[in-house]
This record gives C-alpha cells, structure tokens and sequence, in this order.
C-alpha cells in the first residue's frame, strides 16, 4: 500500500530511515518528482533501474547537499565556482570526470558523473541530514510523462513505490538543464532546461556547444546525460506538433475522431470547443513550462485517438518546451 508522507518531523525521520535502510523514496524537486535512493550502493541504484524499468546505457544525476562534496565524488574545474555561485541550488546539472567512489551503474559505465544540487526545500533537508548522495532520476516508467505532482507518481507506478513525499506542485515542471564541463574550454548543452543556454553562456564568458546537433535535428546522441533519446517523455496517445503562432491544423479540423488541441497561448479564434487547451493566458514560458507534463497526463487519460500541441516561441525556455514536445512526439 502506497504511503504518502507529510512535512512534519516525524514522517521526515521516516523518510531518512527508509533511504538510509536501502529503500527508494519518490521526493519533490523544483524540476520533477525524482525516484531517490542512494547513489553509492550499486544494489539500491540497480533498483532505481528496475522499477523505472530504464535501459543501463542511460545515466543517472546525482544530488549534493553542498558544494564541498563535489570534490568528492568528481573532479570540478574552476569554471565551476562561477557556475555554482550563480545557479546553485537550482536547476542546472554539471557533467564532470567521476571519482571511483561512483558506481559505474550510475554512470552507464562513462568516467563522467551528473551532479546536482537542488534547491527545493525538502529534498535539501533531506540531503543535508542524511548525508547521502541520492540518485533520483524522475519518478515514472522509463519514456514516460515526467511527474510534476505526487499523485502522478502513484499513477504511474501503484504500488511498486509504496514510499512518496508530497511536495505539492514542482516549480519547474521541466527536467535540469545539463551542462557538460568534461572539457571546461568547450563547454557542451547536454539537456535545455530552465536555465537557459544564453545564461549560462554569460557567466562562462563564452559559447556553449550543442553537441552532434543532437537537439536541433534530435538525432541519437551519445547517452553521457539522460534525457537525450530521439524519443522521450512521451504519452501513450499518439502527438502531433504545429508551428507557434499557427491556427488549428486541419487533422484536427477534419477529425472525426476525438482529438485534444493544446494551443501555447490562449487566442481569441481558439475554437469553442471543449477539446481545445492552452499552457498560458499571456505567452510566458515560466508558466507554460511547468503545466506541460500535467496537462500531457491529463490528456492522455481521456481516450483521445491523439493530442495535436502547439510548439512555444523558440527563444530561452520556450526551446526546452519545444524540447521536450519534439521528443515525445517522435515516432
């Protein structure tokens, strides 16, 4: 039976117990529910796997309480510094070369580790007085809708993750941005997210690469970061994608079949009709962003043949959305 657990002291006890006996804990992030469970036991990681049922070639980020435990499971450069006192904690994973201390199942057997130091508060909490190094990859089947609420953690999975801490809404409701540092003169954009690449780029004083045009044409790329498939974060329905600033595309005007349209922005000629849908009244990304996976499950339950989205803007956070469309759209 699936328990959800609470803020208070004694259930975060509970919880700290539970990790440091082995088990794994759906946790709150400000990005996307993660599947936690302590990132230095090969046994425990290989059930992080298991229940998400995720192919080994497909790494694992690993979460930090502080900066000064980087240096122990990796080897940061001092470009590092500049980025960590800008985005830490946040939502932004560095990939750097990995000390011995890290298993290889964590890191699809690469000498290279995803690290990342949230700032949501309970999953801080939690790192900061269990003294663990959590693995907590997003908590649902492996391809699947991101979670972005607890119920959609037992949705997925029932009774196969009987422990989740309801945090209530993530903030993001969109993964980390991955920012590859392995070699810290070419830096490389592993994953968009919510810090986007212009930011970073600022900091860093220099640009970053977007490696094998891997997401401009989303071909396969090499799997030193998750997140990286042709095809990811994907309903069961069926999707089909239309150009920002377009009207109604005419699969969903001739469809005789019950099909959802989900505009970016709500428009004045948005059909009245009660399959049509929009992420934000006003066009802002920051609220768009965190209802896409919400809105996509919710759709994906009501038996529609498919789900025709319309892409956002393609500047800063509306190309992560577009991301994250273009995969779970792919065939």
């Amino acid at each position: 039976m699936t328990r959800f657990f609470k803020e208070s002291v004694e259930d975060f006890r509970s919880v700290v117990d539970l990790l440091h006996s082995g088990e794994l804990v759906a946790l709150p992030t400000e990005t996307v529910y993660g599947l936690a469970g302590d990132a230095l036991r090969p046994n425990v990681v290989r059930k992080i796997f298991e229940v998400k049922m995720r192919p080994f070639i497909d790494p694992l980020i690993v979460h930090i309480a502080n900066y000064g435990q980087v240096e122990e499971i990796a080897e940061p450069p001092r470009e590092l510094d500049l980025l960590a006192e800008s985005f830490w904690p946040g939502p932004l994973t560095v990939v750097l070369p990995k000390k011995a201390k890290v298993p290889d199942l964590v890191t699809a057997g690469l000498p290279s580790v995803g690290i990342r130091m949230p700032s949501h508060s309970y999953i801080r909490k939690v790192l900061q007085q269990s003294g663990l190094f959590l693995a907590a990859p997003s908590a649902n089947p492996f391809g699947y809708l991101s979670p972005t609420r607890a119920v959609h953690v037992t949705n997925s999975f029932g009774p196969k993750v009987p422990h989740i801490v309801d945090g209530g809404n993530c903030k993001h409701g969109i993964e980390s941005t991955i920012l590859g540092l392995l070699n810290p003169n070419e830096p490389v954009l592993l994953r968009p997210g919510p810090i986007a690449r212009e930011k970073l780029e600022a900091i860093l004083g220099r640009q970053i690469n977007i490696p094998c045009k891997g997401f401009e044409e989303y071909g396969e790329v090499n799997q030193i970061a998750p997140g990286n498939l042709k095809k990811h974060y994907s309903p069961s329905t069926p999707m089909d994608l239309f150009p920002n600033g377009s009207s109604a595309p005419q699969t969903f005007k001739a469809s005789k079949t019950p099909t959802a349209l989900v505009f970016y922005q709500r428009k004045k000629e948005t059909p009245a009709n009660e399959h049509c849908f929009w992420l934000t009244e006003d066009g802002d990304p920051k609220v768009a962003a965190p209802k896409l996976f919400a809105l996509l499950r919710n759709l994906d339950g009501r038996n529609y043949d498919r789900i025709c989205v319309e892409m956002a803007p393609p500047e800063g956070l509306g190309a992560t959305i577009n991301d994250r469309l273009l995969r779970a759209a792919a065939k």
